[in-house]
């Protein structure tokens, strides 16, 4: 079948003839070994050689052994393994020219010039120097008769990608490095587990979490479990802060809260540089308060573990980006960085990003902490404003006058996540003057009159809660229509935020069509997509959906490992999703699936042969185990029964085979970070935006609120790089409201990438794949992406 003119395709870009160096350095990182088995395969399918360096440059220096061809079965079963399998090490010969005369002499022994570094700000400086140094390393080994001229001309540029792998997050440009998202699991599993005893106890907890230079992590952790307190060495709090803590956390005891929650960088500090420590936090609340307080000191914990979803899929999406930016490289094209915007891989100048790091570093040592916050980032930024505004109540004089009733409810299935979003919708619509009310049970406790005031209080503790505590019910209203009206005349609603899945949708454009006979219809509406499955037209992202993705990804490690010493084993599973396949293809992309059967991308018999000959082949080889994910209505014939009957007999011999479906687990459990943050800051902005179109919408002559405009009914969703508000009227044409799935998915382009990595033959579009930009010191408010 011809290719579409407008795409281009990888096929072009051939790796024949070409050696690549993997290396991993500075510390270790969650995602480590998916961002190295991703180069590694990519690599060997575009034709290229492929070389682990082991232990870092130290082992770049050393030679020998330390650096070994890779095969493809030579990264099998790492994708789930924390650290870093090839070793990482700090090395000071590196730093000497001598020591990078003796590396470029063992890179030239094997051929290799395309070097993929994955490691911090310090790691791709190193290998920056390096490069820019390797014509002259040349000459000096010509010099000393280690190699011949021929050499120098065949190896005469050296080509650098870097991936960033560091748990801090604190490197510039990129809104999330490889680690981070894993890290935060950590800390918040701990956190959760800490709640419990201390409100047995009505304690304090102070919990000190990494971040020597950057206080991303507790930042953002503060953010993901409704911390009291916060701090982190970017913005250090205002003298005074002592009594302004004391008090809050008086306050919340005083409200009847039994715990509280202090999270602090190890590298925070005071206005004048003095560095605050968690013993310094828990003396202090212990003298002024007398609460029964405790310190936890995570330390490396935060290291460790298996990967999440998100930073597999990251890792493994970049390493294949690495390998295609390595092959589109000339001798003149600078180091780059390649990295994730939004869900958009972006290459960026390497030594601009490490500038700008190091720029934020100067800031905070002058003193200019409000400078060190906007290097950061507009994500980094967004995130302190977000934990301020939720974190700290204004005293009611402070508060903006406001006379606006706005209405908040969840529709559709559950979805972890719903909670911090309601949480944040209420207190921001506080923080703006509106009285908020909560809606249980959906569209059908609206018409029912389940409607009620919410209260700052009222929601403390939700972000970390599963599920939905306001209830909720896969209700439509058209049937409904007068008496929600009716509702919304008797209880004054001015606005209303309805968060929730396809249903909501759905929802939403009842409500819409209904203005013309309801004038109490005619108020600011606006939708947040919360659902496992995905598949919200006019939103790349679905709160709920990454914590699903956890766990599937976590129970697919589980059923892999129990295969672990058995004979060789397939393993069928089930997934969630309605018609949209979001979950079995991403999923299956961080669990590392064989295959994943979806309804966007029809199969047949042939497909499914094809898969089972593909797997007896790999089974010959020293791989044992095979992993395929379908998704719940990826075909009304090939059921899951019917693949695990086919698998199980033409594999027969070969390999046995076992099913699994996941069911209602993929809906349940407590919030990934991602969610709860996600659900936070878009809840947020949402809410930002009604008090927007209240004040447009607000007739001063018939005092009331009446907005009957498109645009005054939106979803609020992620699109690329940008949270857009769209009216849901214009979504109607990129609707499958059969099939209840977008006409255009993104994701879709990342199926190949699984392929690939499964040994599959295949067509990888590469029209999509990031293009050399430079470091934007200041994006504009409307493109701050960043969910994290």
């Amino acid at each position: 079948m011809a290719q579409p003119d407008n795409k281009k395709f990888f096929e072009n870009l051939s790796g024949a003839g070409k050696a690549i160096g993997v290396l991993t350095s500075g510390g270790d990182a969650q995602g480590m070994n998916a961002a190295v088995r991703a180069v590694v395969r990519m690599g060997i399918y575009v034709g290229a050689k492929v070389y682990f360096v082991h232990e870092g440059y130290q082992g770049m220096v050393d030679g020998g052994d330390n650096i070994k061809e890779a095969s493809w079965e030579s990264v099998s079963s790492m994708l789930q393994v924390g650290g870093t399998v090839i070793g990482s090490a700090r090395c000071k010969e590196f730093r000497a020219r001598e020591g990078r005369l003796k590396a470029a002499y063992n890179l030239v022994q094997r051929g290799i010039t395309n070097l993929c570094v994955i490691g911090g700000d310090g790691s791709l400086t190193g290998a920056n120097l390096f490069r820019e140094e390797w014509s002259s390393l040349l000459e000096d080994l010509l010099q000393q008769g280690l190699i011949d001229s021929e050499a120098v001309q065949k190896y005469s540029a050296l080509h650098i990608v870097g991936m960033v792998g560091s748990i801090d997050n604190d490197f510039c440009g990129t809104d999330m490095t490889i680690g981070t998202d894993s890290a935060l699991h950590r800390i918040i599993e701990v956190v959760d587990a800490i709640m419990t005893t201390a409100q047995s106890h009505q304690r304090t907890f102070v919990l000190e979490v990494m971040g020597r230079h950057c206080g991303y992590l507790a930042l953002v952790s503060a953010l993901a479990c409704g911390a009291d307190w916060v701090f982190i060495p970017e913005m250090p709090p205002e003298d005074g802060w002592e009594e302004q803590m004391c008090q809050k956390l008086s306050e919340c005891r005083s409200r009847g809260s039994r715990l509280n929650i202090i999270l602090v960088a190890e590298g925070a500090i005071d206005r004048h540089g003095k560095p605050i420590t968690s013993s310094t936090v828990k003396d202090l609340v212990v003298r002024c308060l007398g609460f029964d307080t405790r310190v936890t000191i995570l330390g490396h914990v935060q290291r460790g573990g298996t990967p999440s979803a998100f930073d597999r899929i990251l890792a493994s999406r970049m390493g294949v980006e690495a390998v295609l930016a390595l092959l589109e490289t000339t001798a003149n094209t600078p180091a780059c960085v390649v990295s994730l915007c939004g869900n958009q891989a972006v290459r960026l100048p390497l030594m601009e990003c490490v500038q700008m790091t190091q720029e934020v570093q100067k800031a905070m040592d002058e003193g200019k902490f409000e400078e060190a916050v906007r290097l950061r980032g507009r994500s980094f930024e967004n995130n302190l404003n977000t934990y301020k505004l939720l974190a700290h109540r204004k005293p009611e004089c402070e508060l903006p006058k406001s006379s606006f009733n706005v209405a908040v409810l969840n529709v559709g299935a559950p979805a972890a996540g719903m909670n911090a979003a309601v949480r944040a919708a209420v207190r921001v619509g506080i923080s703006e003057g509106h009285t908020m009310f909560a809606v249980s049970d959906g569209f059908e406790g609206f018409y029912k009159g389940q409607i009620k005031e919410i209260k700052w209080g009222d929601v403390g503790g939700w972000t970390g809660q599963g599920g939905s505590l306001l209830g909720t019910k896969r209700t439509l209203p058209a049937k409904h229509i007068d008496k929600i009206a009716e509702q919304m005349r008797a209880n004054n609603i001015n606005a209303l935020l309805v968060i929730g899945g396809f249903e909501a949708y759905l929802g939403l454009l009842d409500l819409l069509a209904a203005r013309g006979e309801h004038d109490a219809l005619c108020v600011p509406m606006v939708m947040v997509p919360a659902t496992v499955s995905n598949n919200i037209p006019g939103s790349d992202l679905s709160i709920g959906a990454d914590t699903a993705l956890n766990a599937i990804t976590d129970t697919c490690d589980r059923i892999k490992q129990s295969a672990s010493g058995t004979k060789r084993r397939v393993f069928i599973i089930e997934t969630m999703g309605g018609y949209c396949g979001y979950l079995a293809s991403v999923g299956g992309l961080a669990a590392g699936a064989d295959a994943a059967y979806i309804y966007e991308e029809p199969f047949d018999i042939r497909d499914l042969q094809a898969n089972v000959e593909h797997l007896t082949e790999k089974m010959k080889t020293s791989i044992q185990r095979g992993l395929v994910l379908r998704n719940e209505n990826s075909n009304d014939n090939y059921t899951t029964d019917f693949i695990y009957q086919l698998y199980s007999e033409e594999g027969r011999g070969v390999f046995d085979c076992r099913k699994n479906v996941l069911g209602h687990m993929q809906q349940g459990g407590a919030p990934s970070p991602f969610d709860r943050n996600f659900g936070t800051k878009i809840a947020a902005k949402a809410m930002q935006w009604i008090s927007k179109k209240l004040k447009e919408s607000y007739r001063q002559d018939e005092g009331r609120v009446f907005a009957n405009t498109e645009d005054s009914c939106c979803l609020l969703g992620m699109r690329r790089r940008a949270l857009v508000f769209q009216p849901v009227v214009q979504l109607k044409d990129q609707t499958d409201f059969v099939h209840r799935i977008p006409k255009e998915q993104w994701w879709l382009k990342l199926r190949p990438l699984m392929k690939i990595l499964a040994k599959y033959k295949t067509s990888y579009d590469v029209s999509d794949s990031g293009q050399l930009e430079h470091v934007v010191r200041n994006r504009p408010k409307e493109a701050d992406t960043s969910t994290l």
